[in-house]
C-alpha cells in the first residue's frame, strides 16, 4: 500500500466506531484525512471517485465492524517443502 493510503487507512481505523453509525455496510472512499463519496459497491466507488480523483489517490474500504472488512486470506495451491 502507498504511504498515502497507509495513512488513509489509518484515519479508517482511528475512525472505524464512529464510522459505523453513520456508514455501516457501506463502501467510503477516503482522501485527505476526510471521506469524499459513500457507496454501495466497491466497483461504484472506484468507477465514480476516478472520474474527479486519480486512481491511487484514494482509499476505497468497506465500512464493517471488527477486522473482516480489511483482512484478507490468500490460499496458495502451490505446495512449499
Amino acid at each position: 500500500m502507498a504511504s498515502s493510503l497507509k495513512s488513509e487507512f489509518q484515519y479508517y481505523l482511528d475512525h472505524q466506531e464512529e464510522f459505523l453509525k453513520q456508514y455501516a455496510g457501506k463502501v467510503l472512499v477516503i482522501k485527505n484525512y476526510r471521506i469524499i463519496g459513500v457507496f454501495e459497491t466497491e466497483i461504484e466507488a472506484i468507477k465514480e471517485t476516478s472520474k474527479s480523483h486519480a486512481m491511487g489517490t484514494f482509499l476505497v474500504q468497506k465500512c464493517e465492524p471488527g477486522t473482516d472488512a480489511y483482512s484478507q486470506v490468500f490460499h496458495s495451491r502451490v505446495a512449499f517443502a
